[in-house]
């Protein structure tokens, strides 16, 4: 503390107005550019008795470790963030190829599902063919058939009107007669 009272002292001596007088000696306090000289060399030795230039390369040694430990996680980031990037790459690329596949089999299945209804379709309808032309036969068969007793039954009438004009009421009676021994020897 001392020496930086004394150093002030000096300085303080040494002022720019005892050195303004020109054509003096160097080596004198009346020379301002010895007196800057003897004040720089006092403040470069208060800097060094004080230890500042040490602390400044201390503080300038901390702030470069730091920096340096800066830039290394920097670069791990980097280096995770290029990880994560070619990871969610490659996901992307896998979910796209799965997405490609179920769209493949899905194609594939409506393909095969509409192939199987127009099978099931050609059935039905073949199905319903076959119905349609059962029906057609058993109506025209039931129509030949009432055609048939149609007929039959004009040509049993026609033929009852002839019989009964031409056959007396004896020989009918006698026919009736017949019939019923006929029909009672069938249904004994």
């Amino acid at each position: 503390m001392q020496r930086i009272i004394s150093a002030l002292v000096l300085g303080a001596a040494a002022s720019p107005a005892l050195a303004a007088a020109e054509g003096k000696p160097f080596f004198s306090l009346a020379n301002s550019d010895f007196v800057v000289l003897i004040s720089f060399i006092l403040f470069i030795g208060i800097l060094v008795y004080f230890k500042v230039p040490g602390m400044l390369t201390g503080m300038l040694d901390q702030r470069a470790t730091r920096i340096a430990a800066e830039l290394d996680e920097a670069k791990a980031l980097r280096e995770e963030a290029r990880a994560l990037l070619s990871s969610y790459e490659k996901k992307s690329r896998e979910v796209q190829a799965q997405a490609d596949r179920i769209v493949a089999q899905a194609k594939a299945s409506a393909e095969a599902a509409a192939a199987a209804a127009r099978e099931e379709l050609k059935e039905s309808i073949a199905r319903r063919l076959a119905g349609a032309e059962e029906q057609i036969a058993a109506v025209e068969a039931a129509a030949v058939r009432a055609v048939r007793n149609q007929a039959v039954t004009v040509a049993v009438a026609a033929a009852g009107d002839v019989i009964a004009g031409s056959m007396a009421a004896a020989d009918a009676n006698r026919l009736i007669d017949q019939s019923i021994d006929t029909v009672a020897a069938k249904l004994h």
